[in-house]
């Protein structure tokens, strides 16, 4: 399973998901609550979603490091500032939110499941190779950070 760490780019992930969430929808009956709920709970989540993620890049522009997931190498510094004071992973954070307003917005029951499956995935395959790589690079700075914010929120 090592061989699927850092390779799928996390913006491909969301587009996968939500590909599977949408012809989930089609497949089961949609919620029986009324349609401006699952408008309204979308709206709210995607504005979120979008807040958190480019809160997320902009921190990282501003310490001039990489956004680029797959090679953690590249890291240049420990952002700890902004909104990487409430979440290790704000960016993920903002594509979960996103994920969740398409469940709304399809008032899909089973694209709800799959939100447990990214955040699983991502733990596994994108976080925990992040997280090694950023122990070895940072060290002891890096682990009390760890232990100051939580991995997603």
């Amino acid at each position: 399973m090592k061989a699927l760490e850092l390779k799928i780019p996390p913006l491909v992930l969301v587009a996968l998901f939500a590909l599977v969430m949408w012809l989930l929808a089609q497949l089961v009956p949609p919620l029986a609550l009324p349609a401006v709920w699952g408008l309204v709970l979308a709206c709210i989540f995607a504005g979120a979603g979008v807040a958190v993620a480019l809160s997320g890049v902009l921190a990282f522009r501003r310490a001039n490091t990489t956004v680029d997931p797959r090679v953690p190498q590249q890291t240049s510094s420990l952002v700890a500032r902004g909104i990487y004071r409430y979440s290790r992973n704000p960016m993920y954070l903002g594509f979960l939110l996103l994920l969740a307003a398409l469940a709304c917005y399809l008032m899909s029951a089973a694209a709800l499941l799959l939100l447990p499956l990214f955040v699983l995935y991502m733990n596994r395959f994108q976080i925990a190779p992040e997280e090694r790589h950023l122990l070895h690079k940072f060290g002891t700075k890096y682990q009390a950070y760890t232990h100051q914010v939580r991995r997603w929120l």
